[in-house]
């Protein structure tokens, strides 16, 4: 049995896409069947557009999917690393919600508009302002303290808080109440062109109608395993599956990055952590 190398779930426009190494690609569309059997030994997929030299094994559980070289490799270039300082691009800082009391301050390149906050899972979110790279650095580290949120948020938190959503007024709410409190804020205006208001919202692009709770989450790709299962909502890197034992079952697509992927796989037959209220 054979089949393609998966290079991971990536956000095209407002459609989460399955990217397949040499450069295909197929869409993921909310009601349709997944299934896939498990290939072979999962080899690490390079760093910068250019192909791992060893094609080096990588532990199954990694959510980076490369090995220490081309990590290495890409984090050099990472705005997130504060390696790229030189960077003349236009950055934005937005405010991000991702469910009760779940809000982080990021930063991303302008010309990217809301793609990254489609890749973290954002269910809402607005932009505080624009500027240079530095400045918006300043800008978020100030904004994290002042409003008090982390500048990271497990996914394994996002998931759960996913499936509990309030309404979408209420989202928008709680959004315009912390741009308001960022306004608020004194200094950052001055090195920082300021943005108002301008909430908008992912639930209906992620399908968050579909899935109600998480039973279990997949811990990782096993050579042999499969998987099938109705996909019922994708919202960053996570795909939601209802499983024919009627599971509703997380992947996280990160963990199929470097993976052989063959069609005609059977039910879950991955390891599954079972989920539990207040487990996170």
């Amino acid at each position: 049995m054979s089949g393609w190398r998966c290079r991971g779930v990536r956000w095209v426009g407002r459609q989460a896409v399955w990217l397949w190494e040499g450069g295909r690609s197929s869409g993921l569309r909310y009601g349709q069947e997944l299934a896939f059997g498990v290939v072979g030994e999962r080899r690490c997929l390079g760093a910068r557009g250019n192909p791992c030299p060893v094609a080096a094994v990588v532990g199954a559980r990694s959510t980076a999917g490369v090995c220490g070289e081309c990590a290495r490799l890409d984090r050099m270039h990472s705005v997130a690393a504060d390696t790229a300082v030189d960077d003349p691009r236009v950055f934005r800082v937005y405010l991000a919600w991702f469910g009760d009391g779940l809000v982080k301050v990021g930063i991303t390149g302008e010309e990217r508009g809301d793609a990254r906050l489609l890749e973290q899972g954002a269910v809402a979110f607005t932009w505080l302002g624009r500027g240079a790279l530095m400045a918006a650095r300043r800008t978020e580290e100030v904004l994290g303290a002042a409003l008090g949120v982390p500048d990271r948020i497990p996914y394994a938190v996002k998931r759960l808080a996913r499936v509990e959503l309030p309404g979408a007024d209420a989202r928008a709410g709680e959004v315009a109440r912390l741009h308001q409190s960022a306004m608020a804020v004194a200094e950052w205006g001055d090195t920082l062109e300021p943005m108002a208001l301008d909430v908008r919202d992912h639930f209906e692009v992620f399908g968050l109608q579909g899935p109600d709770r998480v039973d279990g989450v997949v811990s990782e790709l096993v050579e042999g395993g499969g998987l099938r299962g109705t996909l019922l909502a994708a919202a960053g890197p996570d795909l939601h599956l209802l499983s024919g034992d009627g599971r509703q079952v997380v992947l996280d697509s990160r963990l199929v990055r470097g993976w052989e992927l063959a069609g005609g796989g059977q039910e879950v037959s991955l390891p599954v952590v079972a989920v539990q209220r207040g487990l996170f």
